[in-house]
């Protein structure tokens, strides 16, 4: 595996998802476990964000489960390689349901970032893009650059999906800046914001 090829990547994380947040207007967004969340967060804790404390793998599918009950608001999840990497099937299950308003970003820098950084198969040549390709997701794509990420971003946050891009980041650690720990906090906050109403009736 190619260790030292990640902290060369010129993407950074935050800036990252900074400027895909810049223009998010009503979208909502579901991060990822670990750096996602932080990631998210930092660019401004808002209440139609979804910061996933536990659940390793579940951010697509609670993106695409959002995606088919609100047809007419965009969905974004934001996650990591390591996230993404445990749940793998839930690409087929996008692709099968083919929710049009669900865009899918993964932020890969090959590693496990908040268990001591080890190496992610992302290292070793797993390709995060094919196998959205292969499993049937209509576009995706694997950017690595500024120019091709910023050409990008209108695709992410408007185009007809689902969509899947695998974005190369560098591998850094950075300060946490954590969203609310409580769950059900998150939940009754963005279900406020979304529905008006905390209590399902």
């Amino acid at each position: 595996m190619n260790s030292e090829r990640s902290k060369s990547y010129p993407l950074r994380r935050r800036a990252v998802v900074k400027e895909l947040l810049a223009q998010r207007g009503d979208a909502l967004v579901v991060a990822g476990l670990g750096a996602a969340a932080w990631d998210v967060t930092a660019a401004g804790d808002e209440p139609l964000n979804f910061p996933l404390w536990g659940a390793m793998g579940g951010a697509v599918p609670l993106g695409l489960g959002l995606a088919l009950a609100q047809p007419s608001r965009r969905v974004l999840v934001i996650t990591g390689d390591g996230e993404m990497l445990m749940g793998l099937g839930s690409l087929a299950t996008v692709a099968t349901q083919r929710p049009p308003n669900l865009a899918i970003v993964v932020l890969d820098n090959e590693r496990y970032g908040e268990t001591g950084m080890q190496l992610t198969h992302t290292a070793g040549g797993v390709d995060l893009g094919a196998i959205a390709a292969a499993s049937g997701i209509p576009i995706c794509r694997t950017v690595s650059d500024k120019k091709s990420f910023r050409s990008v971003i209108p695709q992410i946050q408007k185009e007809v999906g689902p969509l899947f891009f695998n974005i190369k980041i560098r591998a850094e650690n950075l300060p946490l800046v954590l969203p609310p720990k409580d769950g059900a906090y998150l939940k009754d906050r963005f279900q406020l914001a979304l529905l008006g109403t905390n209590t399902i009736i």
